[in-house]
């Protein structure tokens, strides 16, 4: 309705203004939105070797353990970098409270009881810790 109204300062109804002078100045999209959006995030690498974006957590190498890092999320994809480097990419999860876990990112700490690398599904906290057999030793005994 505005469009065909008799605009008060040009004195010309606004369609016919971009009609004229505008369109043609316009290039089809061809299917992509005008702008990336992406956001920026500044967060501390946790003791899991995780940083939590929107409730999801994402590995980054454990050698970053209490480090701050830069989160760029944007294009379905998470990078994390520190200082200016790229540490570790992960595909965006869409849920709550999912994890995304690159092993390479857990090499040097988690190993077998032989202490060779371990193969297979992505390690559960308790992978990390020692068994409490190693404790009582070094204690003297069992509590």
């Amino acid at each position: 309705m505005a469009d065909v109204r008799v605009h008060g300062t040009t004195g010309e109804p606004p369609v016919a203004r971009f009609g004229r002078d505008e369109a043609a100045a316009l290039r089809p999209l061809a299917g992509r939105p005008p702008f990336r959006q992406v956001r920026e995030l500044v967060r501390r690498v946790q003791n899991d070797g995780c940083v939590d974006v929107d409730t999801n957590h994402y590995s980054v190498p454990w050698t970053l353990i209490g480090a701050q890092v830069s989160v760029v999320v944007g294009g379905g994809e998470v990078r994390v970098h520190h200082a200016g480097v790229e540490v570790a990419r992960h595909g965006e999860r869409r849920g709550r409270r999912e994890r995304a876990v690159d092993r390479a990112h857990l090499r040097g700490i988690v190993v077998d009881g032989v202490g060779q690398g371990r193969e297979g599904p992505v390690p559960s906290g308790a992978d990390l810790l020692r068994p409490l057999a190693e404790y009582e030793r070094a204690a003297g005994g069992a509590w």
